[in-house]
């Protein structure tokens, strides 16, 4: 079995991958919350640094881009393909309004035929060796565009085809569509990856049960909630509270470093809290006092009598 952390803009970044990857190894490979490749065919300071391979050691990096330009994908993964990532990801699931308007990410998916021709001009000219996967959902308003999308993807050399079974409209509330994921595992050519919903090994174990064939699993909040959970899914032990400070702190003190100073690291953590503080018992008090911290100190103060007061809770 294969297990890959999912992007996450504003959290799984360069420094939340490399800490995880040290402390709680068990993730295959990591992808980058999405390039937002343009027509000027260039990148921000911030997407730079992310996919810079010094800055991701020890961590298998995928790349994921963001566009609905063949030209300007197979740019960008001639760029990443210069930093020594051989396969790049095309986002087909974001499902944000701003992306969706502007026809990318989960945009994309309404035009079936543009989709095709993106995709014949990438394999056209995207030079040898690069792979390219997709990451998608299974349409936007209804299950029953997903046969459209399908016949699409089969026609083309995929690495890889990651599904997660929900549409645009659903964001990420309610549960997968299983039944129209179904249609994928049943019919796609090529490496299939589920992803979706899996936060525990009991998870795993349901998803199994109905989808066998199973090997590549893709976890992106599950693994922000318990960074631990590849290495659960893997037979290993759940988290301990040591282990946990630990690695938060060396999140902490790589994104002051790299985003100079509090002021502009608090976002990031404390939207890593919003789904790490379901770790911990009781916990809605001192997780208040994390949100509402405007200083380092105030933040550390808050953090720690979190840790001090709340126990884990089962995983």
């Amino acid at each position: 079995m294969r297990f890959d952390l999912a992007p996450l803009e504003g959290v799984t970044d360069f420094t939340f991958r490399t800490a995880l990857c040290r402390f709680f190894p068990g993730a295959d490979r990591c992808y980058s919350p999405f390039i937002a490749a343009n027509q000027t065919c260039s990148m921000k300071t911030r997407e730079k640094k992310d996919v810079a391979p010094e800055h991701n050691s020890g961590v298998l990096l995928v790349p994921q881009i963001l566009t609905n330009r063949a030209d300007v994908f197979v740019w960008a993964a001639k760029e990443m393909a210069e930093r020594g990532w051989t396969t790049v990801n095309l986002n087909l699931g974001c499902p944000s309004a701003t992306v969706f308007t502007h026809g990318k990410g989960a945009g994309f998916l309404s035009d079936p035929s543009r989709l095709d021709a993106f995709f014949e001009s990438v394999f056209e000219t995207v030079p040898d060796g690069i792979r390219v996967s997709v990451k998608t959902r299974i349409g936007i308003e209804d299950a029953k565009e997903a046969p459209a999308l399908l016949e699409v993807f089969n026609r083309y050399p995929l690495d890889e085809l990651i599904v997660h079974p929900r549409l645009r409209k659903d964001f990420y509330k309610g549960k997968p569509d299983l039944d129209a994921y179904r249609l994928f595992y049943e019919g796609c050519r090529g490496n299939l990856t589920y992803n979706g919903d899996i936060f525990s090994a009991a998870d795993l174990e349901a998803l199994l049960h109905v989808f066998p064939r199973t090997c590549r699993v893709m976890i992106g909040r599950g693994a922000i909630r318990n960074p631990a959970v590849f290495r659960m899914l893997r037979g290993g032990a759940g988290p301990d509270a040591g282990e946990l400070m630990r690695f938060h702190d060396e999140v902490l003190a790589g994104r002051m470093e790299d985003l100079q100073g509090f002021a502009n690291t608090a976002g990031k953590m404390k939207e890593q809290w919003f789904y790490m503080g379901s770790l911990f018992e009781h916990a809605d008090r001192y997780l208040k006092a994390v949100k509402k911290a405007r200083t380092l100190e105030a933040y550390r103060a808050a953090v720690r009598a979190l840790f001090e007061n709340c126990r884990l809770a089962a995983c």
